[in-house]
């Protein structure tokens, strides 16, 4: 795939070392943009040309993802992007209101990258 092809993936944790893992593993493949907060994820992701895939963390100050992901799904520029929901402690009630606000799937930390590549590749239609 060509360099100005690249699918673009918003990255969203407020913990460094966890933007700097999913970058690692991801920036070779993927155009990867990161945000360390939910008002900075939706600014990224309300801008032209938006992300194609949003991984989002769940558990972060001010803004959770749930916030950020209802935000997303009410405005008509963000409403289509896939959002995966990445967290330490995913329980099924925060699975199921992921599932309610429109989230398209749920990893858990630690991130297991073949499982991440897989994911990736059903929601974007993709091979890697």
């Amino acid at each position: 795939m060509a360099e100005e092809t690249k699918y673009c993936i918003l990255i969203v944790d407020d913990e460094p070392a966890n933007l700097d893992l999913l970058r690692g593993i991801l920036h070779e493949k993927f155009k990867v943009k990161a945000a360390i907060n939910g008002v900075q994820a939706l600014k990224i992701a309300l801008k032209d040309p938006a992300p194609d895939l949003i991984l989002l963390d769940i558990v972060m100050p001010e803004m959770d993802g749930f916030s950020v992901l209802a935000h997303l799904r009410d405005d008509s520029r963000a409403e289509n992007i896939p959002v995966i929901f990445i967290s330490a402690n995913a329980d099924s009630e925060q699975k199921q209101k992921g599932i309610e606000l429109g989230a398209t799937g749920f990893l858990s930390k630690p991130i297991n990258p073949q499982m991440l590549y897989s994911l990736i590749e059903e929601i974007l239609n993709i091979s890697i």
